[in-house]
């Protein structure tokens, strides 16, 4: 019998990864918030649910059918997720994969791995509910800025928008990696882990967005230039080690004009 993951927030990357895991022949659930996705979920082979965090529906134990799920949602809101934890304890439920962000640093001078310190926001507490419940297996996979296809770096500073930090470094990773670090985990069983996701490079902000602009044919941006320097370099050894994972994309500065 095919595995059954369910998705919950079939967005920007939520959708083309579960497009992705349908076509590998996994057998896939996914939520939106809007009712008229919710057609082109189910034209792609998707089975469908309205679904929000702050309201969840009346059917979710029927959405948390599954063996694996994927949390996919930027959501800070901690009393949400103690909520949805507290049905998936109810559910089929196994393995769950929740997806955070390298936001959950501090800046830092030296880089960063998944032994550095956490600040303490929501989303650490948010890991953590997961992390320290047992009733299923779980892995964090914290990405660090995403960017392809309709996110285009380019486009992110509008209105004469001034960029701080030009002396800084970018950490940033492309979707197609982000779907195959996903996919890789499932495949390869790796549960109860943590990774850092990130691009190989860590180019100077100034050259990235400089870059950036002249491919989507805008003029070059406009710095901060008395802005004071912070640093963070986001490692990202173990995944590679771990799942002997090679990144599509490493180079942030060799990037397809998608």
């Amino acid at each position: 019998m095919n595995t059954t993951i369910s998705i919950f927030g079939c967005g920007w990357l939520g959708k083309p990864l579960a497009i992705n895991l349908v076509n590998k022949g996994f057998l896939v659930k996914g939520s939106t918030t809007s009712k008229e996705k919710l057609k082109e979920l189910q034209s792609n082979k998707i089975q469908p649910f309205l679904c929000t965090l702050k309201e969840l529906p009346t059917n979710i134990l029927e959405f948390l059918n599954a063996e694996i799920l994927i949390v996919n949602i930027p959501s800070k809101n901690v009393a949400g997720f103690k909520n949805l934890i507290s049905f998936i304890e109810k559910s089929n439920i196994q393995k769950v994969l929740f997806i955070s962000s390298t936001s959950v640093f501090a800046s830092a001078k030296e880089i960063i791995t998944e032994t550095t310190t956490l600040k303490n926001c929501p989303l650490k507490e948010i890991e953590e509910l997961f992390q320290n419940n047992t009733h299923f297996k779980t892995t964090i996979l914290r990405f660090a800025g995403l960017l392809g296809y309709q996110r285009k770096p380019g486009n992110w500073f509008k209105n004469g928008k001034i960029i701080p930090n030009p002396e800084g470094v970018v950490n940033m990773i492309h979707q197609d990696d982000c779907i195959e670090i996903i996919k890789q985990v499932i495949v390869q069983n790796c549960w109860n882990n943590t990774f850092n996701a990130c691009a190989d490079t860590h180019p100077k902000r100034r050259d990235f967005y400089t870059k950036s602009f002249l491919e989507v044919g805008r003029e070059k941006p406009i710095f901060n230039e008395n802005d004071e320097k912070s640093m963070k370099i986001i490692g990202n050894e173990k995944i590679k080690t771990t799942l002997k994972f090679k990144f599509k994309y490493p180079n942030l500065m060799q990037l397809p004009n998608q």
